[in-house]
């Protein structure tokens, strides 16, 4: 099996993962927000069941960006990435403003206080929710999906409204009448930060699709490899731009001014293949040859 088709397969994989947990949290949320009188579950629910759509979409866009390329697309199709990863960020935004609006409106309204038993729902979900976080970002690393890395910080985002949810709850529980509204703020502050995190998220994508220069320790490597290379005297520019799981590269390689083009040529294509052949995850690699005076 092919390095890329691995990566392929394991992060439809993790993403799958993230699909059936986020599907049985709401779930489970829901009726425990409903049941316990937590508003801050129900927000907890309300933002699991988002994490299902944008789960949607990321699987979506791994299959999609993971196509070979074509005469229209000779780059293939990796930017469909970070352009799932915006959708994803605006599912984040669209839960973190319902979650707030919805606590604002809770505040100001007297309710029960909510049941004990919930603290008991909210710990397990904590753990869950970050070990989920931890599996899936080394999924994402491993294959350098950009898509996933959002789907991961899901996961924390989710964990860290459970805290919260968990801490009102707890306040509200432990001071009693007149404190019901500790859960509602609770809810509240978790919006702030997914929206913290929606950024985090954006930020990344938002270079990946710029061909923002990020790949200093990526550049480093492609040097040290290229200067094994029979005829390559040293390097100069080298360019990277991230496509999907993909990394293209445009690298000015010195050589000896006195060869052939012939000669020139053919160092060319075996810096290409050394670099693709110990890099796995360079793409397109362009080399252009530079003499040395």
């Amino acid at each position: 099996m092919s390095r890329d088709l691995a990566n392929q397969q394991a992060a439809i994989k993790a993403t799958y993962f993230s699909l059936i947990g986020n599907a049985s949290l709401a779930v489970i949320k829901g009726l425990a927000g409903f049941f316990g009188n937590s508003y801050a579950l129900i927000a907890d629910a309300i933002e699991s069941t988002t994490d299902i759509f944008s789960s949607f979409l990321v699987l979506f866009g791994i299959k999609y960006s993971s196509r070979p390329a074509d005469e229209n697309h000779p780059y293939g199709h990796g930017r469909a990435e970070p352009l799932i990863t915006f959708i994803v960020v605006g599912f984040l935004i669209t839960s973190a403003t319902i979650i707030a609006y919805e606590s604002i409106l809770n505040i100001g309204t007297p309710h029960e206080l909510p049941k004990s038993w919930t603290l008991i729902v909210l710990g397990l979900i904590i753990v869950w929710k970050e070990i989920s976080f931890q599996l899936v970002m080394k999924k994402s690393i491993e294959t350098n999906s950009s898509s996933l890395k959002a789907d991961a910080w899901h996961h924390r985002s989710d964990a860290i409204t459970s805290v919260a949810a968990f801490i009102g709850i707890s306040i509200a529980l432990f001071l009693g009448k007149g404190y019901e509204s500790a859960d509602d703020w609770a809810a509240l502050f978790a919006s702030g930060f997914i929206l913290y995190n929606s950024y985090l998220i954006f930020r990344p994508a938002l270079g990946e699709i710029m061909d923002e220069h990020l790949y200093d320790d990526l550049v480093e490597e492609i040097r040290t490899v290229s200067h094994k290379v029979k005829g390559v005297i040293d390097t100069e520019k080298c360019f990277i731009r991230k496509a999907g799981m993909k990394y293209h590269v445009d690298l000015h390689a010195i050589v000896d001014s006195n060869i052939s083009v012939k000669e020139g040529h053919d160092i060319s294509h075996r810096l290409k293949d050394t670099l693709r052949e110990e890099i796995p995850q360079l793409g397109h690699v362009l080399i252009h040859i530079e003499p040395n005076d």
